[in-house]
């Protein structure tokens, strides 16, 4: 049952925490900035600039990383550039073995040449479609309000009015430190009131009061990364972890973590993948799935997350059809269609790879 990059790669998978800006093709994003006349990036060979891009994301800090992201954004700003990127990313996301994902975006920065944010939100679902029409891959779309701004209860709104053609769930993002997810209480109760789905990018590069914050205060069904979690759990004299009431808390309730491995290194929440938590939480049995946040920013794919657990923490096929149920039975698809997908793909393609947990 050991990892290898054809099986890995041929296994049904999940993806739960992916930024549609953050896993562009490079050379998307060289012919978009050459048909809008953008001119800000900093090569135009596309295997120079993928370097580039991932290296300049690559500094231990989560707002540097987040820099890296004004050349994307610059070249989805038309119906059809958002529609052929939202295209790619599932067609990207098939060749990967990906049959269930959740792909988010913030609206509000793809209006800077006039679109409304619902010709945004509708040229992704476009896209998505397109991308996956004739294939296994179910995706589905979380709209991100920006926690530095003020128009979170208007995306709130926003995603409520295409909860029915693809929108699946509300979330917020960017810079954690100074703008905690509380201030955000309207759009999150908004959210609440019309029994709609959330999850709040806590506990990256923040700790414990982000995460509790988003839990107890927010509403968050999911943790986006939530690998800070960690900070309440502690080791005793005699090697025994013991869980913190935040911890047993996450644990006992079943809090899906959305661990995104490279990216947590990227922007300094862990020093290595060897040292990321996600091994003595999925040994403690937390609710564990694997993710990879932004695929070009981190130069990544879903299989080359697993291969690296792999590496790293000794994974094998049972440990990733693990983590991919785990990520399905998270998933704020309808219960009915959750256990679709696991009884009829997920199930079956891992045990014709042998695994059958």
């Amino acid at each position: 049952m050991r990892i290898d990059s054809d099986n890995v790669r041929r296994a049904p998978k999940v993806l739960l925490h992916d930024h549609l800006d953050g896993g562009l093709r490079p050379r998307t994003i060289v012919e978009l900035a050459a048909e809008s006349g953008y001119d800000g990036l900093p090569s135009t060979d596309p295997e120079e600039l993928r370097g580039l891009i991932s290296r300049g994301a690559n500094r231990n800090d989560l707002v540097l990383y987040l820099e890296t992201f004004a050349h994307t954004v610059a070249v989805m700003q038309t119906r059809d550039a958002i529609e052929r990127v939202a295209a790619e990313c599932a067609e990207d996301l098939v060749a990967d073995g990906v049959v269930y994902a959740e792909i988010r975006f913030a609206p509000e920065l793809h209006i800077e040449r006039g679109l409304t944010l619902d010709e945004v939100v509708e040229s992704v679902i476009a896209g998505f479609a397109r991308g996956s029409a004739g294939t296994q891959l179910t995706i589905r779309v979380l709209c991100s309000a920006m926690r530095q701004q003020a128009s979170s209860v208007e995306i709130a709104e926003l995603a409520l009015r295409h909860r029915d053609s693809g929108v699946v769930g509300f979330d917020i993002a960017g810079p954690e430190a100074g703008f905690p997810p509380a201030r955000h209480l309207d759009a999150f109760s908004r959210i609440m009131r019309e029994n709609f789905h959330i999850t709040i990018h806590a506990g990256e590069a923040f700790g414990l009061p982000s995460i509790a914050e988003a839990l107890h205060v927010c509403g968050a069904e999911r943790l986006g990364h939530g690998v800070r979690i960690i900070d309440d759990i502690s080791v005793d004299a005699d090697g025994n972890h013991r869980l913190g009431r935040l911890a047993a808390f996450v644990r006992d309730r079943r809090v899906p973590l959305e661990l995104c491995p490279s990216s947590n290194v990227h922007v300094g929440a862990v020093p290595s993948i060897a040292d990321h938590p996600i091994g003595l939480l999925t040994k403690l049995r937390f609710r564990v799935t694997v993710n990879t946040d932004n695929r070009l920013m981190s130069d990544t794919t879903l299989s080359a997350e697993f291969e690296h657990l792999a590496e790293a923490f000794d994974w094998d096929l049972n440990d990733v059809r693990w983590a991919t149920i785990n990520a399905m039975k998270s998933a704020f698809l309808p219960f009915d269609e959750r256990l679709q997908i696991i009884n009829r793909i997920i199930k079956p393609g891992f045990s014709m790879l042998g695994a059958d947990g």
